[in-house]
């Protein structure tokens, strides 16, 4: 998702990964049921939404993925994996930096 000023030109966006959890019987019903749960998000919030006291609306750019994940009962519970996100780093420094939420560049493996 990212925030579109509504009456005036941009230099840089506000963008959102969300991760959304659907239960599907295959990844393309999953696709389906994740694209439509998003653009529930999509909109301006009854015309308040605002950014930089400018009026803006949330725009859902596209899905970048659908995983499974892994639990251990019927429904879902404390311990269960609900989603993960694979970086490539370069070194134990980088990966140090990731672990302590300092600004680094990081390459998604899709």
């Amino acid at each position: 998702m990212y925030l579109k000023l509504k009456d005036e030109p941009q230099d840089n966006f506000l963008v959102w990964e969300n991760v959304l959890l659907v239960q599907a019987d295959t990844p393309h019903q999953a696709e389906e049921r994740a694209v439509a749960r998003a653009r529930e998000d999509e909109g301006d919030s009854n015309c308040t939404l605002t950014y930089d006291d400018k009026p803006a609306t949330w725009v859902f750019a596209g899905l970048r993925k659908v995983l499974s994940v892994a639990h251990r009962a019927d429904s879902l519970g404390s311990g269960d994996e609900v989603t993960y996100s694979e970086f490539l780093l370069q070194d134990l420094d980088s990966i140090q930096k990731f672990a302590r939420g300092d600004d680094l560049e990081v390459r998604y493996v899709e």
